[in-house]
């Protein structure tokens, strides 16, 4: 933890994630809305995001020194997350898919644990169960539109892995570095990632219209460059098995953003889901 992040008070790095998820709500519309397919989004979305991210770092008085391996790996697990999930929607239902990526979340604290020797709080495990049913419930109202198939939940599954990783690794970057440097290398490492992803699925990576720009530039300024840097600068502060809890109003947040923005109604289910994963939240911060 730098200086300043040990002289900020207690609550600042839970507000920081839940904020920070907030944001990234918007990445599952943002890709939904998006003219290129999923993997060439997400690659567009790094690559905008990087000049801004500096520009933030200029605002702010940081500067953007020399990477730590940390926060690289961070980036290379984000990429792999991205990539494996978006890869997974193509082969297995919305519902499986979204599910089993976030029991990534509630994997952030075992691995904190057994890593980084940070003890969970004795109300975490019932935080993380109330949070995960509240997923599951969440999951269960969308709309199974490909067949599930072993190979997606798979996928699903190495995405969840990946996303505790990057937790885990943006935790112990931010022990000895700026939010700003560690989102910004991250991004670098997640433009090669991207790229690669890419390259692998065939996906069309210059655009017939400049238009098609529109939606990852708003993922970048919105999901990353706000969204990633809430998060990167909360976790820095926060304990990871709280931290990992808190990113889960993603999904309630991109739940409220559909609502309106493509008339899909929540299912009583969902709204159940909704209120159990902010239970769970809530009781992630308590003694």
């Amino acid at each position: 933890m730098t200086t300043a992040d040990a002289r900020s008070p207690v609550w600042t790095g839970p507000a920081l994630l839940i904020a920070g998820g907030l944001a990234i709500g918007f990445a599952p519309i943002g890709m939904r809305l998006s003219e290129f397919g999923p993997q060439a989004t997400a690659l567009w979305r790094y690559v905008f995001a990087l000049p801004l991210i500096w520009a933030i770092g200029r605002a702010m008085g940081v500067r953007i020194t020399r990477p730590s391996p940390w926060a690289l790996a961070a980036g290379v697990f984000f990429g792999l997350d991205m990539a494996l999930w978006h890869q997974a929607l193509t082969m297995t239902s919305v519902a499986n898919a979204t599910f089993l990526v976030n029991l990534g979340n509630a994997l952030v604290g075992l691995l904190a644990w057994w890593l980084l020797k940070e003890k969970p709080s004795r109300l975490w495990p019932m935080a993380a169960g109330i949070a995960l049913l509240g997923a599951f419930l969440m999951s269960r109202g969308a709309p199974d539109e490909t067949q599930a198939e072993i190979t997606g939940d798979l996928l699903a599954v190495g995405a969840a892995l990946m996303v505790s990783v990057y937790m885990v690794a943006s935790k112990v970057a931010r022990r000895q570095d700026t939010a700003v440097n560690v989102i910004f290398w991250a991004t670098v490492a997640e433009v090669v990632v991207g790229g690669g992803a890419v390259a692998a699925t065939g996906e069309r990576f210059l655009p017939p219209s400049l238009d098609w720009f529109l939606m990852p530039f708003l993922l970048a300024v919105i999901a990353h460059a706000v969204g990633q840097t809430l998060i990167v600068s909360g976790v820095g502060r926060t304990p990871a098995a709280i931290a990992g809890l808190l990113v889960l109003v993603q999904p309630v947040a991109a739940a409220l953003i559909a609502w309106p923005l493509f008339e899909e109604t929540l299912a009583p289910v969902q709204i159940a889901g909704g209120g159990a994963i902010l239970l769970g939240v809530w009781l992630a911060g308590r003694k």
